[in-house]
């Protein structure tokens, strides 16, 4: 039979086993989901097309979390909500090794989302702003269209096809001119793999060009100059 002292002893030493593990772990995420007494909040990253995760906790009746991860370079990372029931939600957001606190609602998890972190974040933002007023624009051209549609006005329809053209070529100029205007952060390769993807791979060219070496030799930098030569390759084919 193990005696209180063997016990003891084991205890202090998986204490010191975790609080060494965390210690090691050089991302902090923290924050509060405003509403929430029940569920499982998961830390995750893409690797592969898959989401894999980092950390998770299991909340009951404590709104606070905090979750950990070692990061070896800043990447994008997914903050997943699980409720136990069909509705869940998840907060994407670059991260990089110190602290990132995200405050959100239960009600509105994804959308409430404050986040507080990397510099890397603050840049990822500002792109996401002039997105969205993109995006309003693009809503009120749909709007239009189906108004349109039923009056089956077709010179108007034709002129808004012409209109969604042009919003989609300038969206993909402002994303370019935005990458290479940012080429010191991880964030401008990220944007031209998964923000324009489709476009002229001269452009993805120049957006790599631009980057600072250390961009380069970023995930996303790798990421971003393996898509170029696949591109070029599958063209050649």
């Amino acid at each position: 039979m193990i005696s209180k002292k063997v016990c003891l002893l084991l205890l202090t030493l998986i204490c010191v086993s975790c609080s060494q593990k965390k210690q090691e772990q050089n991302f902090v995420l923290k924050g509060n989901i405003n509403g929430l007494k029940k569920g499982t909040i998961y830390l995750q990253k893409e690797q592969d097309s898959l989401l894999i995760t980092l950390d998770s906790l299991n909340v009951n009746g404590q709104s606070n979390f905090e979750l950990h991860a070692n990061l070896e370079e800043p990447e994008l990372l997914f903050l997943k909500l699980d409720k136990n029931d069909d509705d869940e939600g998840s907060v994407v957001f670059f991260a990089d090794k110190g602290v990132t606190e995200i405050n959100s609602t239960l009600k509105n998890f994804s959308y409430d989302a404050k986040i507080n972190g990397s510099k890397q974040q603050k840049v990822l933002e500002e792109y996401i702003l002039m997105m969205s007023k993109f995006n309003i624009r693009n809503l009120e051209l749909i709007k239009e269209n189906l108004e349109s549609r039923k009056k089956e006005d077709t010179l108007k329809i034709n002129s808004l096809q012409e209109d969604f053209d042009r919003l989609l070529k300038r969206k993909y100029l402002y994303t370019i001119n935005f990458a290479v205007t940012n080429k010191n952060s991880e964030v401008s390769p990220y944007l031209a793999i998964n923000e324009i993807p489709n476009t002229s791979i001269k452009f993805q060219e120049r957006i790599y060009e631009a980057l600072d070496q250390k961009i380069k030799d970023s995930k996303y930098g790798i990421e971003l100059k393996e898509l170029i030569e696949f591109r070029k390759k599958t063209q050649q084919d």
